[in-house]
């Protein structure tokens, strides 16, 4: 099935419009207001158990491959963190189709969201391309990487959504400038943080920019590729790399 055929929710400007709806109004409501909730997306995914943001792994496989074709350590697995996974098959996809080992981390808010991740992953019996790699589906607030992850120990980030998510509901500003400071954190120095979305380039990279600045401590590099335009909505591949001072 094309990436691009199951019903979806774009994300756009600062509206959310529906395609081929099929939820009730109030869920929609509440989304829009509420993206930033553990309960909004606890209910999403129970109302929608499968669901795929945006679009799916091939339309970005060229910006997410390249950057897995090197070891940080001779002996480590490179570790990948799907951030907000929600029931996407990114981050399996990735498990599947990397040549190098990898460890997959799909990672959401939702505990309804990863349940059905582990529930579809057993189901398919997806089988990675490395035998070495591993793929583990864990409930983690965003918020709170450096409780789970220790500096440094990241090689890339994707986020597919989950940024916007929060840029774009009522309180959820000033989580996703910590968000990205947390990533930034994480990564290796080798490492990246890519955000897929189809916010304006004239308004993501300023945020980006100005966000990732801890006075002293990092900054970041930043870069823009067009994925495509789908539905008449333009999707960018935000490349975000930690530059640490001081």
């Amino acid at each position: 099935m094309s990436p691009f055929s199951k019903s979806l929710i774009i994300l756009s400007g600062r509206r959310i419009v529906a395609a081929c709806v099929r939820h009730h109004s109030s869920l929609t409501t509440e989304l829009i207001e509420n993206m930033d909730k553990k309960a909004t997306w606890d209910r999403f995914y129970t109302e929608n158990s499968s669901f795929e943001w945006f679009f799916g792994f091939e339309a970005v496989r060229d910006f997410i491959m390249p950057l897995l074709q090197t070891k940080s350590h001779p002996d480590a697995l490179l570790h990948v963190l799907d951030l907000g996974c929600g029931t996407s098959a990114l981050g399996p996809c990735i498990y599947r189709h990397s040549p190098l080992p990898v460890r997959v981390t799909c990672a959401d808010i939702s505990p309804v969201a990863v349940r059905l991740m582990q529930e579809h992953v057993q189901a398919k019996a997806v089988q990675p391309h490395s035998l070495s790699s591993q793929l583990e589906f864990v409930e983690l607030d965003c918020t709170q990487l450096h409780k789970h992850y220790c500096s440094g120990s990241v090689d890339l980030i994707v986020d597919k959504g989950t940024t916007d998510a929060l840029l774009r509901s009522k309180e959820g500003k000033r989580r996703a400038g910590v968000v990205l400071r947390q990533c930034l954190k994480v990564l290796r120095s080798s490492g990246s943080l890519l955000q897929f979305s189809d916010e304006d380039p004239d308004a993501r990279l300023l945020w980006l920019e100005t966000e990732a600045q801890e006075r002293g401590v990092m900054g970041a590099d930043v870069g823009v590729q067009e994925v495509g335009e789908l539905r008449g909505v333009c999707y960018y591949c935000y490349h975000v790399t930690p530059r640490h001072v001081g």
